[in-house]
């Protein structure tokens, strides 16, 4: 059995890996065309190697160490940023009894709370000033909406009295949880601000910070970050179809609800412009936290009239 289980996820790391590229390319089209120009369209047919190259350029470019740059942290953030998000994947509800968790909802709650490590330590080893004010951004920012990550989840995991996201996905058989159309709205401008994605990318704001919290890394230690970041969002795009779509069978109703979620991911970034950061902040303690916390309310209400006519 165990095995089996390091077996598939073997497998799973290397197709998440095959899958991280293509979302780049993905990505750069898009911004191509919502920009009225075409992307990457010279290597390979219509620019289908583009990842491959990308990865050659940025994996054979000499690696620069800061001289100044807490050595050990500065080496390892990335490191630890891209385990984490391959970690937290094991909490999504799978079919087969080899990666099936119990309390998954606690695993999630658990890796996405030591997320922002990585991020910070990344900021101070680089001991630059750009670099230790968008980590200290990034901490602020991410625990602020994590709570109403956490409040949405919980509201919704009210319905099932369970903490295993499988019951919660079988739950939606009838009704899907996106037709609760003010929680969906929450939890997609929620997911932007914790993924640090425009227009909440205060993390590495270019104008204002170069690079933010990322800006003495490159060569590999940079790639790997940015690996990281796009395992986020894929991951984050397979916990909206399974929470709001109710699917993640391989079926077209989840391929096309995995591609509308990650559309609107990027979609966000060639659209809107950088939110302020005091309006960030407001946003989420005086507007979305309430408006979360009361939907609570509203669930443990509905949840206990569904009881009674059942």
């Amino acid at each position: 059995m165990t095995f089996i289980f390091w077996l598939n996820f073997f497998i799973f790391v290397i197709l998440t890996l095959i899958s991280v590229a293509f979302i780049t390319l993905f990505e750069r089209k898009v911004l191509g065309y919502s920009q009225i120009r075409v992307g990457p369209n010279k290597t390979g047919v219509n620019g289908i190697l583009q990842p491959l190259s990308d990865a050659i350029k940025l994996y054979t470019k000499e690696v620069n160490w800061p001289y100044l740059s807490n050595t050990l942290p500065f080496f390892f953030s990335p490191c630890l940023s891209l385990s984490l998000s391959f970690m937290i994947w094991i909490s999504l509800p799978y079919f087969s009894s080899v990666m099936f968790m119990e309390m998954s909802f606690m695993f999630f709650l658990a890796v996405l709370g030591m997320g922002v490590y990585p991020i910070l330590v990344s900021g101070w080893s680089s001991n630059s000033n750009y670099s230790s004010l968008g980590g200290m951004r990034a901490l602020a920012q991410t625990i602020s909406y994590e709570v109403s990550l956490v409040f949405i989840i919980i509201s919704m995991m009210f319905l099932t009295s369970n903490l295993n996201f499988l019951k919660l996905m079988n739950s939606q058989k009838f009704a899907p949880m996106i037709l609760f159309f003010m929680v969906t709205l929450m939890w997609l401008i929620s997911s932007l601000a914790e993924l640090n994605r425009t227009p909440f990318d205060f993390a590495e704001g270019e104008s204002e910070l170069v690079s933010g919290f990322n800006t003495e890394y490159s060569s590999g230690s940079f790639a790997i970050i940015f690996m990281a970041e796009y395992t986020m969002i894929m991951f984050f795009s397979v916990m909206s179809s399974v929470m709001f779509m109710g699917t993640l069978k391989m079926s077209m109703l989840f391929l096309l609800s995995l591609m509308n979620f990650m559309f609107f991911y990027i979609w966000a970034r060639s659209t809107l412009p950088r939110y302020r950061y005091d309006k960030l902040m407001y946003m989420c303690w005086k507007l979305i936290l309430p408006i979360s916390m009361f939907n609570i309310f509203f669930m443990v209400f509905l949840f206990n009239t569904l009881s009674m006519f059942m």
